[in-house]
């Protein structure tokens, strides 16, 4: 199975390491308790039960743990779950790191770190440009490594930078199309509208959500982090306002998580990038997993269609 457990095709034999994203304790109709794991490697990741667990298993098959698992890939409403036969945790002596096992964003970090200051290079805006250097200085090792969400799009290491490198080239050539838009302002929101995301999640090896994260959210997060970066550098005017707004209204109204629709021309153009970006990285990552003929797995976020993949060359 050199493609990964993402690949696996039912009826397929596996042996071999994972690690544990997450493990959720739950009662069968028996009374007896089980485990609800989700094992990822490089390729993706593949939900898993374990029946009958003591508690000493409960202790040891924790998120972030790297185990040794022999089974088989089944069939559970529709979807490849792993039928586990035997699991043990993975010893020194197996030479195996819990980082081996996660998925990468496609471009280096180096590469998204160089694109990222050659765009603020090009600020003009002296406080915008302030503020952003305030936050990638601020945040810089969370920004190369966290992911963009526990789920659906860009959820790899360094899953948040690939987001807003993949937006800022996005916003570039809008720009260019509609000189208008003011590239300050849109690149600023583009860099910053994710990164209280780095609070919101707890770690980006098997990222859940902290308590401030699920209290407050990224957006409430991110929002005041800007008020506090300006009055630190000692920044008035309506840019800190400006760039507040960009934050607060990114998910486009408040039914999608935004206190505020977007009410200037680089609010709605950031909204709509999000998105593009967002449903491009969820498609194209489903469409990977499956031959020219076939239709990809129902995906929930994208209001639960599947996808053809075309045979045409």
């Amino acid at each position: 199975m050199s493609q990964g457990i993402a690949h696996a095709s039912v009826g397929e034999q596996f042996e071999g390491f994972l690690l544990i994203k997450s493990s959720d304790k739950g009662v069968a109709s028996n009374g007896k308790p089980f485990l609800t794991i989700v094992f990822r490697d490089k390729s993706g990741e593949i939900e898993a039960k374990l029946w009958e667990v003591t508690k000493d298993d409960e202790e040891v098959f924790t998120p972030e743990s790297v185990v040794n698992v022999q089974g088989e890939i089944r069939q559970f409403r529709g979807k490849p779950q792993l039928n586990v036969r035997q699991i043990r945790l993975a010893s020194a002596a197996d030479g195996i790191h819990p980082e081996d096992f996660m998925e990468k964003a496609p471009i280096e970090v180096v590469e998204m770190q160089e694109y990222m200051t050659k765009i603020i290079f090009e600020m003009r805006n002296p406080n915008i440009q302030r503020i952003v250097r305030y936050f990638l200085k601020k945040y810089e090792h969370e920004l190369f490594t966290y992911p963009a969400a526990t789920k659906n799009h860009h959820e790899y290491a360094a899953g948040l930078a690939h987001h807003v490198v993949s937006m800022l080239k996005l916003g570039k050539q809008l720009v260019e199309l509609y000189p208008d838009v003011d590239a300050d302002l849109l690149y600023a929101g583009i860099i910053l509208h994710d990164i209280g995301k780095v609070k919101e999640l707890s770690s980006p090896m098997s990222p859940s959500y902290t308590l401030e994260g699920k209290l407050l959210g990224h957006i409430t997060i991110m929002v005041d982090e800007v008020k506090e970066a300006a009055n630190e550098l000692g920044i008035e005017g309506e840019e800190v306002l400006l760039l507040q707004h960009l934050i607060l209204s990114h998910h486009g109204k408040s039914e999608w998580g935004s206190p505020k629709p977007p009410q200037i021309r680089e609010a709605e153009v950031l909204h709509l990038i999000d998105l593009v970006d967002a449903k491009m990285n969820m498609m194209n990552r489903a469409l990977d997993k499956v031959k020219p003929g076939e239709f990809t797995d129902r995906i929930y976020p994208l209001e639960n269609r599947s996808f053809y993949k075309p045979k045409i060359e």
